[in-house]
């Protein structure tokens, strides 16, 4: 606190009046500093109310991904099941035609080998019939009658 020196009538006047003027300038400049720091201040607020819009927006995002991951890994995996339920068919498939195949082939090898067998006799047949016609015709040409 600043002491006055006394006058006649108080204090001296311009002591005091020059104290009220500094206190005045200095509350002026303290009310000066408090506006620009609450605007600063509110300035600060709207930042903070924009990046906190933003980390919303983000968190937002980051589900959004999360679930399309999510899906992407489901529908993949549904995809994934249903070519091999797919493969696993055709390969059924495939296996029993080819043993259809195979025993149709085998019919027909079997078949093959009963007419070779039934051709073998048969020409075995003919041919004893045709060797005792020779030898008919070497014993009718042996007597001379």
């Amino acid at each position: 606190m600043e002491k006055f020196s006394y006058e006649a009538n108080g204090y001296n006047r311009q002591e005091v009046n020059q104290f009220v003027s500094d206190v005045i300038a200095q509350t002026e400049g303290i009310i000066r500093k408090c506006k620009a720091q609450g605007k600063a201040l509110d300035e600060l607020k709207m930042e903070l109310e924009h990046y906190k819009n933003m980390e919303k927006t983000l968190q937002t995002a980051i589900l959004k991904a999360e679930e399309t991951g999510d899906n992407i890994k489901r529908m993949a995996r549904d995809e994934r099941d249903m070519i091999v339920r797919d493969a696993k068919n055709n390969a059924s498939r495939i296996v029993n035609e080819a043993l259809l195949k195979a025993e149709k082939i085998e019919n027909n090898a079997e078949t093959l080998e009963k007419n070779m067998k039934i051709f073998k006799r048969k020409l075995k047949v003919i041919m004893e019939q045709q060797m005792a016609v020779v030898e008919e015709i070497e014993l009718l040409e042996l007597d001379p009658k």
